[in-house]
């Protein structure tokens, strides 16, 4: 099939219709007539030789064609977004080019206030876009890592991706300040016999330190699972639980006094934090100025 032969102004009603379930709000979101979006919805079922949308009830569901579609129609969009943003010449003093990097709240948290100093002294008109990163991402991060400028995540989840190391750090416990079934120093039977709190418990999505921590032959007795290590303190402060956290990030965590970083009872794997991106960013010259900006605040992070 011949590009020359298709509408590609078809992505866009495409790309609302999935999205949106609803003719109706399709052409709202698109500032059009209902009729006009019927007409172009009617033109892609022609197209695909399928419903796409199939009414159940009141509503509207994706047909297993039009859920494949839904990704690769923003991947397709994003890609085109990109090639008519180009410049002749990347000048970041007078760029409004918008970047999107994933990632947890770790690095957020670390990198994000540097970045965002960085580019207001060297690219006021530049625009970084912070996204929470989930496990969906890291099982399919070819495919998401189309849609973004990068990923920042630590080493050990993926291959076969260009990346750049950004920092170094470590693995700590968090324990209660006042929590009195520990002392100066945690042992690896109180890590076998005190309740977690634990990041990312899944087959799938887990931290290093854990994943090491049950090689060890310690099984946690998890208690509370959450998404996010900014809100460890929260779930630990007042009880007996523990948790595991980068260094970096432990010592912002403990500044209010609820909660004391310990040292992990065993020879921990240190962590390095990198920039993950699809190979099609390898040349392009603004993706090159934003490394150099993610290398410069990881180095004051800490240096590799």
């Amino acid at each position: 099939m011949r590009i020359t032969n298709l509408d590609l102004n078809l992505l866009i009603p495409l790309d609302a219709l999935l999205r949106e379930r609803s003719v109706t709000r399709a052409a709202t979101s698109l500032g059009l007539g209902q009729p006009a979006l019927s007409a172009s919805l009617a033109r892609l079922r022609r197209h695909f030789g399928d419903e796409l949308l199939t009414r159940v009830g009141n509503s509207y569901e994706l047909t297993p064609l039009a859920v494949t579609l839904r990704r690769r129609v923003g991947v397709a969009l994003s890609d085109a977004e990109r090639v008519f943003a180009s410049e002749p010449a990347f000048d970041p003093a007078t760029s409004r080019r918008d970047f999107t990097l994933l990632g947890s709240d770790y690095p957020m948290t670390l990198l994000g206030p540097l970045i965002a100093e960085l580019l207001a002294d060297r690219a006021p008109g530049v625009r970084l876009r912070f996204q929470h990163q989930t496990p969906a991402v890291i099982e399919s991060a070819g495919e998401a890592l189309r849609e973004v400028d990068g990923l920042v995540f630590p080493h050990g989840f993926l291959s076969e991706m260009p990346h750049l190391d950004l920092y170094r750090d470590t693995w700590v416990c968090l324990v209660a300040a006042g929590n009195s079934k520990v002392g100066d120093a945690l042992t690896m039977d109180d890590l076998a016999t005190l309740p977690w709190v634990l990041t990312y418990n899944s087959s799938t999505a887990f931290t290093p330190a854990d994943r090491q921590l049950k090689t060890l032959g310690v099984q946690p007795n998890v208690q509370v699972v959450v998404e996010s290590f900014v809100a460890l303190p929260a779930f630990i402060a007042g009880t007996d639980r523990i948790g595991l956290v980068q260094g970096h990030l432990a010592d912002r965590l403990t500044r209010t006094g609820e909660v004391r970083a310990l040292p992990c009872p065993f020879d921990v794997i240190p962590l390095v934090e990198a920039l993950w991106w699809h190979p099609m960013h390898d040349r392009d010259p603004e993706h090159l100025w934003l490394r150099s900006i993610l290398a410069e605040a990881g180095a004051r992070v800490s240096p590799l």
